[in-house]
């Protein structure tokens, strides 16, 4: 069983046991949280398609970790004009442990 969530303008493919990252939530580490935002969800040889979500559908999650990514260079430069700037980015990503999909 498997289902396609929406998180973080991203979409997911997520199973029951499987630890995922997904863009910055809410909550503290050991939460439980519901994810309403469902797309798709298959079990087996049935699959539920929502338009675009679907309706009763909820993925239970628990909350492993909060932390940041590895940092980026952003490097921009003009050629012959002196320009150059150096910036570096840390995305913020929650990981989850996915208990439950119920459709």
């Amino acid at each position: 069983m498997y289902a396609v969530i929406k998180a973080g303008g991203k979409q997911v493919r997520v199973a029951p046991g499987q630890r995922v990252r997904v863009e910055k939530l809410e909550g503290q580490i050991g939460d439980l949280i519901t994810i309403n935002d469902v797309l798709l969800v298959s079990d087996g040889d049935q699959v539920k398609v929502g338009q675009p979500l679907l309706a009763g559908a909820e993925v239970t999650a628990r909350i492993v970790e909060q932390h940041r990514e590895k940092k980026i260079i952003v490097f921009k430069k003009k050629r012959r004009k002196g320009y150059r700037r150096t910036k570096g980015h840390r995305q913020y990503y929650t990981a989850l442990e996915v208990q439950d999909i119920r459709a």
